[in-house]
């Protein structure tokens, strides 16, 4: 049986291996996730993952157009989660995880889940707009919710620095 110094120690590395994923997509919502899984880190212990996924360029007739606009697609992902590691590593302290999958944002971020056990929580916002809270959401919360291997924080999109920092 682990003393108590043994159990307090397990407690302090298992907050220090906890991992906030963060979808990185291109709604305004984004930054509120982004800066909830911020605060979580900083206060509560962990690191932030960082996931884009580049949606496929589709049917291109030249296959080196194809090849070109992919290449495109991965340099201006690369440069969007090298300007938001600066912002996280200035809010945690730490270097963000980057991820950049290529597919459709649901299938690539569930098969993500399946593989990287490193991730400890998913963290979305909802939309603001009256048209539900954002198909990502939507998928994980209704068809897609028994394939989700990790809890799901789902922060309201309309929430501004000072409420984040009262309910992180």
């Amino acid at each position: 049986m682990p003393n108590s110094e043994e159990a307090a120690a397990a407690a302090t590395q298992a907050k220090r291996d906890r991992v906030f994923l963060v979808v990185v997509d291109d709604s305004p919502e984004r930054a509120v996730a982004l800066r909830y899984a911020c605060l979580r880190a900083r206060k509560g212990g962990g690191r932030v993952a960082l996931l884009r996924v580049i949606e496929p360029a589709g049917i291109v007739e030249w296959a080196g157009v194809g090849a070109m606009m992919a290449e495109e697609a991965r340099e201006d992902a690369e440069k969007l989660l090298s300007s938001l590691a600066i912002e996280v590593n200035a809010i945690t302290g730490g270097l963000p995880i980057l991820l950049i999958r290529e597919g459709n944002a649901r299938d690539a971020l569930l098969a993500l889940l399946e593989e990287e056990a490193r991730i400890s929580i998913l963290v979305l916002a909802s939309s603001t707009g009256s048209s539900g809270p954002g198909p990502l959401i939507s998928a994980l919360t209704g068809r897609y919710a028994s394939r989700l291997r990790v809890p799901m924080t789902i922060v309201p999109g309309n929430l501004d620095d000072a409420e984040l920092e009262r309910v992180t």
